[in-house]
């Protein structure tokens, strides 16, 4: 296909919100012959097609098999069908790995513990990170035990990364468990990765999460760590107070 009809499908792509496009259009103009930046936006528009979109995925897969933007807009389309393709697909051609995970990510609240464990044992960067966005959409079906249990290796890496990352999912949870864990980051992680947990414990701003940032004062050396701690524990303190004022001075008017 020559540039003047790669330039025509960008224009119609561009037009989409306006005029929406047919999926059997743009299942006859995909072709492996195009710019990749281009296949990605066909298989994009036909993922965000949903079920009209899917059945055209499953002709293109059949003809020219399990290229990345395929799986990316299987992912995309969020039906059932989809998800049993990605995670057969996951067992059968371990090279996929990856862009199959990013895929599964809509699922993660689905998808078996055990799968999320095992790629959270993976030495790669990208898949261990893969892993930990799935946890995320799981995190709220799991105790303490079997959350903290799973985390523990990527806690333990020595990639800021993968630590960091592995304190957005546990910043979701609120328990004590959970936020000594965070400070033990605070207490012995890497600089990066002790400022972010200090963040986060600032952030969940539960009484818990507060008494422990106030204990860790006593616990960190006086350094710059120590200082932002401290301003976190007292810009927290004052919303804190500020809130309670405005409900009281709220119920006072109610009152009069």
């Amino acid at each position: 296909m020559d540039i003047v009809d790669e330039d025509l499908i960008w224009g119609k792509l561009n037009q989409s919100r306006r005029t929406p496009l047919e999926p059997r259009w743009l299942g006859e103009v995909y072709s492996l012959n195009l710019q990749a930046d281009l296949r990605l936006a066909i298989t994009e528009q036909l993922g965000l097609l949903s079920n009209k979109g899917w059945p055209i995925l499953q002709l293109l897969i059949k003809k020219v098999g399990a290229q990345p933007e395929l799986i990316y807009a299987a992912g995309l389309c969020h039906q059932r069908e989809a998800k049993k393709w990605l995670l057969k697909l996951l067992k059968e051609q371990k090279q996929l790995k990856l862009p199959v995970l990013q895929a599964l990510v809509c699922w993660g609240g689905e998808l078996p513990i055990t799968l999320i464990k095992n790629v959270l044992n993976e030495k790669s960067q990208p898949l261990l990170l893969a892993g930990l966005e799935l946890l995320k959409f799981k995190v709220h079906q799991l105790n303490d035990e079997i959350l903290l249990d799973l985390v523990q290796k990527p806690l333990r890496d020595f990639r800021d990364p993968i630590v960091l990352s592995t304190l957005r999912v546990l910043q979701r949870r609120n328990s004590a468990a959970v936020n000594s864990q965070i400070a033990d980051i605070a207490k012995n992680g890497s600089e990066v990765t002790a400022r972010a947990a200090i963040l986060a414990l600032s952030c969940i701003a539960t009484t818990n999460s507060l008494a422990i940032l106030s204990n860790l004062l006593n616990e960190l050396p006086q350094s710059p760590l120590r200082k932002m701690a401290q301003k976190q524990l007292q810009l927290q303190l004052q919303y804190k107070k500020s809130k309670i004022e405005k409900t009281e001075a709220s119920s006072a008017q109610g009152l009069t």
